[in-house]
């Protein structure tokens, strides 16, 4: 099996929030990256927000003028039939089974062998988009954690039949975006998710349950756990409807009782209130 030695030029399908982080970091590392989102207008406003960012680190003295102008200028917006310029796939949409599989048959086909795709999914098995093509050895999750460019972690997933030196690319390019690879194994929610999860469902239980008002519970595990950012105001910032569905494939694949999401938990995400995205979630963001 021959894996590609270098990545010079990736495709980031899906300009969301994910997305945009994800092209960011490959563009401050030199590459040049491709985006595609299939709604028009997306990927337009992902760049414009990539340039508010770099702006941002700029000002804080943390990227120079002239390493945040490279980055913006390898930042290309293209059409499904241009990726294949890419000799790296990172696939960001949404967390949807059926669409992520169509994305990757289609992709199967445009793509030479020797290209990796890489699955941002933070819940679905990787094992099972894996088998939506033909290279299943050369497919990997590469979960990265929102907000992309300041959050150290890429949980890299090993499906089932994922190769080891796909696994050890798939870690030295992380590496090189300036992140911290670990490698974890193709079971629900992997390791972040499978322990995070349980624990924003207890803290919205704990709000239902009426213990503590939204603020304190959070302030509660800030002092007393040392967690910089409280499970509930976590659970605004990934967005309450994503937290909903990871605990849903939790629940359906492990089957026990303390994956089962809360009432309250539905009932938020039925009303539209998801958090920062929306401007009100379990805090108010308006």
């Amino acid at each position: 099996m021959s894996v590609r030695t270098r990545v010079n030029t990736v495709a980031v399908l899906g300009a969301g929030t994910m997305g945009s982080g994800i092209a960011q970091v490959f563009a401050q590392a030199g590459r040049t990256v491709l985006m595609h989102d299939p709604i028009p207008g997306v990927v337009e406003r992902a760049v414009g927000g990539i340039e508010k960012s770099l702006e941002k680190l700029v000002g804080k003295g943390k990227l120079s003028a002239e390493a945040a102008a490279k980055a913006r200028a390898a930042l290309r917006p293209a059409a499904m039939s241009d990726l294949n310029k890419a000799d790296f796939i990172v696939e960001a949409a949404t967390e949807k089974v059926e669409l992520k599989k169509q994305i990757f048959i289609e992709l199967d086909k445009a793509f030479p062998r020797d290209v990796i795709f890489a699955s941002n999914t933070s819940s679905i098995s990787v094992s099972e988009l894996a088998a939506a093509t033909t290279r299943s050895s050369q497919f990997v999750g590469m979960h990265f954690f929102n907000p992309v460019p300041l959050m150290q972690l890429v949980e890299v997933v090993i499906g089932l039949q994922t190769a080891p030196e796909v696994v050890d690319f798939t870690c030295g390019l992380a590496s090189e975006l300036g992140k911290t690879p670990l490698r974890v194994k193709d079971h629900p929610g992997f390791v972040a998710n499978r322990v995070l999860m349980p624990l924003i469902n207890e803290a919205i239980a704990c709000l239902s349950d009426g213990v503590a008002d939204a603020k304190t519970i959070d302030e509660v595990m800030k002092l007393g756990c040392a967690h910089t950012m409280g499970p509930l105001a976590t659970a605004d910032l990934i967005g309450l409807d994503v937290c909903l569905f990871i605990m849903e494939v939790l629940h359906r694949d492990l089957g026990e009782d303390r994956y089962r999401p809360t009432p309250l938990l539905r009932t938020m995400v039925r009303a539209g209130r998801l958090g920062r995205k929306s401007g009100r979630g379990f805090h108010d963001y308006a």
